[in-house]
């Protein structure tokens, strides 16, 4: 009996033990500037997406929005190449689009359903949006949004600060929109002190196309040192990888620093029992609620070496890649070079390996 016993409490610590998620980066890939297909500018990736054996990647440009379609092959633990083969122009002549302000950041595709978020304009009071086009760009729906993320709402969201991130559902049965910045009537824009910086992140079911949970996310604060006047951190993707489990993008940007601008981690975020339903709540200043648990994964200033120049650009996009040799999935990242608008970019494409320990 006392075998028993003991076998069955090793199987019961087993059972309890918990897999640890890491993050390593395999390799690095560069598409050469102001490449052209079908008559448009290969750059401004915000978002990408795997479906149907091809990778739909979103670009952040409002005057003439559009996704690419492409390959991007694997193997020996490297990307040997990324192709573009398609544009997908975006219809601008519905009702729907000539109403908005189409700042498109974030892209999955279901059930041959192209699903995009906009920030809108929040300066021309032009509202945010999640809504849905077919392969051809041609518009099919819009998804009710809450009241506090419109352009007038007294929640006062930030100009270029609402839906930069979204993802398919691990269970397949909704999508995830995660916000950039804080909405003023929740928190402070992280700053160099340790401020309340919530963002929220919000769940969509597929049946009712409505919101019908959410919760709030912690933004970290910002440690390098000031040198121009730009200084900001956000959110910039998402991805649920296991049910309730996220991988995470910040992306602190600050000017004076060149090229070497970005400070890029990449955060597991878990929903648990303890963790509360923001969507009734207008005001996260003025409401007690438990975040989401964050655990850092990756930061990339500890990979630089391995980057060109040192560099880690604008990483705003995130998805599941192939699986690898040793049987584990990977990830590919993806970064807006913002059309080098801004000064140098990188059309920058990373590969990284998901371990399971």
């Amino acid at each position: 009996m006392k075998k028993i016993v003991l076998a069955l409490s090793v199987f019961g610590l087993l059972a309890c033990k918990k897999q640890k998620t890491t993050l390593k980066f395999l390799d690095e890939y560069l598409v050469k500037d102001s490449l052209v297909i079908n008559n448009t500018v290969i750059g401004g990736i915000s978002g990408i997406d795997y479906y149907n054996n091809n990778y739909y990647m979103v670009v952040d440009d409002a005057t003439n929005p559009r996704i690419l379609v492409g390959g991007i092959t694997v193997k020996n633990d490297s990307i040997q190449s990324v192709t573009f083969e398609d544009v997908i122009i975006v219809d601008t002549i519905s009702q729907f689009t000539k109403n908005h302000v189409l700042d498109l950041e974030s892209i999955f595709v279901d059930n041959g359903t192209i699903n995009l978020t906009s920030e809108g304009s929040i300066q021309y009071k032009k509202d945010p949006s999640i809504f849905e086009i077919d392969i051809k760009g041609n518009f099919k729906q819009e998804v009710e949004i809450p009241s506090y993320f419109k352009a007038t709402s007294e929640a006062k969201p930030k100009h270029n600060g609402i839906f930069e991130g979204s993802s398919k559902s691990f269970d397949g049965k909704g999508f995830w929109v995660a916000m950039e910045a804080p909405l003023a009537m929740d928190g402070e824009e992280p700053t160099f002190s340790e401020t309340q910086s919530p963002i929220r992140i919000t769940y969509y079911d597929n049946e009712s196309k409505k919101a019908t949970k959410q919760f709030a996310y912690q933004l970290e604060k910002i440690d390098k040192p000031a040198k121009g006047n730009i200084n900001l951190n956000g959110t910039t993707a998402i991805l649920e990888y296991q049910k309730n489990n996220f991988f995470i993008i910040e992306r602190a940007y600050q000017s004076g620093y060149g090229s070497h601008g970005n400070v890029v981690r990449i955060f597991k975020a878990t929903i648990d029992k303890a963790s509360t339903n923001t969507l009734g709540i207008q005001s996260l200043k003025n409401e007690e609620y438990i975040p989401l648990k964050k655990e850092l994964l990756l930061d990339f200033s500890t990979v630089k070496n391995q980057l060109t120049d040192g560099i880690i650009d604008n990483i705003e996009a995130i998805t599941f890649g192939p699986k690898l040799a040793n049987g584990n999935k990977s990830l590919i990242l993806a970064a807006d070079d913002n059309f080098q608008l801004y000064g140098k970019q990188l059309n920058q494409f990373l590969l990284l390996e998901i371990e399971e320990k």
